[in-house]
C-alpha cells in the first residue's frame, strides 16, 4: 500500500510526469520517449490497471481519496495528494475529475501480431485529432472490431485526450502502426483481408456491397475533411460509402466509423 503524500510545490520533481498536460507538442515528444502516458479519471485509471498497465504514480485531490481507496491500497507506486489549485498549476487545466495516473507504456505489437485471429479491423490514415481517434476506438470496441491499424502520421492513441474520449477503449482494442505507408497495407492483404476504402466518391453503397459476408474485412478511413489519400484509395480492393439523404455527402469521421463498423459486422 502507498500512503498518500501531500505535495505543495508545483516545481516538485515528483510531479514532473504531470506538467503541462495541455501542451500537445511537448507531450507528444515526452510521453513516448519516456515510456509513459496519462490516465485521467477513476474509470479510465481502473481500466488501464485492469488491462495490465503498470502505474508509475498517481496525483489526487482530497475528495478522491475515498473513491480511489482500493486502488491506493493495492498501488506499489507513489500517490501524490495536492490541492485543486496546485493540480491546475502543474497540469495547465482544471482537473475536474480530480484523479490522474502516470502509467507505463507497453511495447507496441506488430501489424502481423494484431491481425492474427482477427476478422474485422479498422485501418486509419492521417487521423491527427485525438478526440476523433478516441471516439473511433470506443466505437471499435463497442461494435466488434478486432484491431486498429494506424498510418505512421496518425495521432497517439495513448495521448490523454484520446484515452479520455475512448473511456479506456484504447486499452482493450489491440493496435499497431503500418509502416511504410501505404506499402504496408500489403501485410493486411497477405493476412487474407479485403481492403474496403470508406469514401463518398465512386463507391458502392454498404447495403449493396454486403461487407458483413466477407471472411475478413479491413475498413479504411481517412482524416476529417480530406478523407483517404489517392495512394490509399488505389491500394484498396473496393470502395464503399454510407447511403445518405438530404444532399449530405459526408459525416464526421467518428460518426462515419461507428456506422461503418456496424455495417461491416452486421450488414
Amino acid at each position: 500500500m502507498s500512503e498518500p503524500l501531500t505535495v505543495t510545490d508545483a516545481a516538485d520533481p515528483r510531479l514532473s510526469d504531470y506538467t503541462d498536460l495541455t501542451d500537445v507538442e511537448l507531450r507528444r515528444r515526452r510521453e513516448p520517449a519516456e515510456g509513459l502516458f496519462i490516465a485521467e479519471g477513476e474509470k479510465v485509471i481502473r481500466r488501464a490497471l485492469a488491462a495490465g498497465f503498470r502505474m508509475r504514480s498517481m496525483l489526487l485531490t482530497a475528495k478522491w481519496l475515498g473513491v480511489m481507496g482500493d486502488v491506493i491500497a493495492e498501488a506499489d507506486a507513489p500517490v501524490h495528494l495536492v490541492e485543486p489549485a496546485l493540480a491546475e498549476q502543474v497540469t495547465g487545466y482544471h482537473v475536474h475529475r480530480g484523479a490522474l495516473a502516470s502509467m507505463e507504456r507497453k511495447p507496441l505489437p506488430t501489424a502481423a501480431e494484431v491481425l492474427t485471429g482477427a476478422r474485422r479491423v479498422a485501418v486509419l490514415e492521417g487521423l491527427v485529432d485525438h478526440t476523433n481517434l478516441g471516439a473511433i476506438f470506443r466505437s471499435a470496441a463497442a461494435l466488434g472490431m478486432d484491431a486498429v491499424l494506424l498510418s505512421p502520421d496518425c495521432a497517439d492513441p495513448l495521448y490523454r485526450r484520446a484515452v479520455k474520449t475512448s473511456m479506456g477503449a484504447v486499452f482493450s482494442v489491440p493496435y499497431a502502426r503500418l509502416d511504410p505507408w501505404p506499402a504496408a497495407l500489403g501485410t493486411v492483404r497477405e493476412a487474407g483481408f479485403e481492403l474496403l476504402a470508406l469514401t463518398p466518391s465512386g463507391a458502392e453503397d454498404f447495403t449493396a456491397a454486403r461487407p458483413h459476408l466477407l471472411p475478413r474485412a479491413a475498413l479504411m478511413l481517412g482524416a476529417e475533411g480530406d478523407g483517404l489519400t489517392p495512394k490509399a484509395l488505389a491500394a484498396a480492393d473496393q470502395r464503399v460509402r454510407i447511403p445518405m439523404a438530404h444532399g449530405i455527402d459526408s459525416l464526421n469521421v467518428g460518426a462515419a466509423a461507428a456506422i461503418a463498423f456496424y455495417a461491416v459486422n452486421h450488414g
